[in-house]
């Protein structure tokens, strides 16, 4: 689920949904009451188990953020109405003396069950969302990139101490996975990220920053320094061999771009100088490093 929440948002989310499925649960129970024993307990029609109203209100929060525009959502909502209009049926169908046959009873349950199933993995995608961890690559997120970068900015600022940031892009991506498919793209990314985490020392930080891209945060460093450590990890990960799931054994490269902070200078400014010096690996060739340089004054 991109983009991600933030971690506040996401946990309110993820209590809201553990609320509408513990109401389902509390639904269902009343639901079998209803349409098994409607004559022995005077239940009769949908109104013996009316429709949870915890699941409209989170609803509608949801739809104040990013999330109500992933699919995984928009499936939710499916499921919830197709439970409920089968549930409404059953029950209808009951009080009139019509006791729903197993085939109709079974597939009331695997509805619900399907409904939770998807609750559930929104609860996951969230909490992890909410973590600031991406789920393929175990790299940090975009969720405290600003927040990382700014504290060294700030340290900058009052000692001195130097940092770079560098753009490591995956070359011709978009090839692997419409030869191999998504599968193997996910197994290019997860070695990438793994080959990078490797190489950087624990100080340093590594951020996915969506698709194929990734951040690293080399702190105390100098650009001549850092220019070093990148050729060693773009060396590094053309040398290591991805196996796919059928046994075959691709080789990537990725192009590197590096700035190192100078004067006051923002986050997004220091992020872009990056993003041009990788823009001139990928034009010089690919599979290479380039720093971004002061331009010369005419």
């Amino acid at each position: 689920m991109t983009p991600p929440a933030s971690g506040s948002s996401a946990s309110a989310i993820v209590a809201g949904l553990s609320g509408v499925v513990d109401e389902h649960l509390r639904w269902l129970t009343q639901w079998h009451k209803a349409a098994l024993f409607t004559r022995d307990s005077g239940l009769t029609g949908p109104d013996a188990a009316p429709e949870p109203k915890g699941f409209a209100a989170w609803v509608a929060r949801v739809k104040r953020g990013s999330v109500a525009h992933q699919p995984a959502f928009d499936r939710l909502v499916q499921l919830h109405d197709q439970l409920h209009r089968m549930g409404r049926l059953t029950l209808m169908r009951a009080a009139e003396g019509d006791a729903p046959d197993y085939a109709t009873y079974k597939a009331v349950l695997e509805k619900f069950d399907e409904f939770i199933q998807q609750c559930r993995r929104i609860e996951r995608a969230l909490s992890v969302a909410g973590s600031g961890i991406d789920p393929l690559t175990g790299l940090r997120n975009r969720t405290g990139l600003a927040d990382e970068v700014s504290r060294e900015l700030a340290r900058f600022a009052r000692t001195g101490q130097p940092f770079c940031v560098a753009l490591c892009d995956l070359d011709k991506f978009k090839s692997v996975n419409d030869t191999y498919g998504h599968e193997a793209g996910d197994r290019v990314l997860v070695a990438a990220a793994g080959c990078l985490t490797r190489g950087i020392r624990a100080i340093d930080e590594a951020f996915r920053m969506g698709g194929e891209e990734i951040l690293i945060l080399l702190k105390e460093t100098h650009l001549a320094e850092a220019l070093l450590v990148l050729e060693r990890l773009r060396a590094d990960l053309a040398d290591t061999p991805v196996q796919l799931a059928d046994g075959q054994v691709l080789h990537v490269t990725a192009s590197f771009g590096a700035a190192e902070v100078t004067g006051e200078i923002s986050v997004d400014a220091l992020v872009d100088r990056a993003d041009q010096a990788l823009y001139a690996a990928k034009h010089g060739g690919r599979n290479r490093v380039e720093a971004w340089r002061e331009p010369a004054t005419p």
